[in-house]
């Protein structure tokens, strides 16, 4: 798994502009969190659909960004969750103990 870390939120636009070419993946992660922990590691255990950015967000270091992904994407924060973005917009959300990669490639038409 090769995470992108989410630390600016000027890197919200370039998601958008990403996400009309290939989809892209949020994971907000609280570092504290022992279900975050387990939904990350079973994410890094499996194999990532190919053509898909996967970018990590530290809610601990970055709430401000949590709170603006909220707000752009429209959904409710929640810790830990999965975002799937294609053309700008969330097109599937994940929480807790619903997160896989199984789902999410499904999501994908993997």
């Amino acid at each position: 798994m090769n995470w992108i870390e989410l630390n600016d939120e000027k890197q919200l636009e370039a998601i958008n502009a990403q996400s009309a070419q290939q989809p892209v993946v949020i994971f907000k992660h609280s570092t504290r969190c022992s279900i975050s922990s387990m939904a990350k590691s079973r994410l890094e255990r499996e194999t990532a659909p190919e053509n898909t950015s996967f970018y990590y967000l530290d809610l601990l270091r970055h709430r401000d960004i949590s709170n603006k992904i909220a707000a752009d994407y429209a959904v409710h924060h929640e810790s830990p969750q999965l975002l799937l973005i294609k053309n700008g917009e969330c097109v599937y959300e994940e929480t807790h103990n619903g997160i896989s990669m199984h789902d999410l490639a499904e999501q994908l038409g993997s």
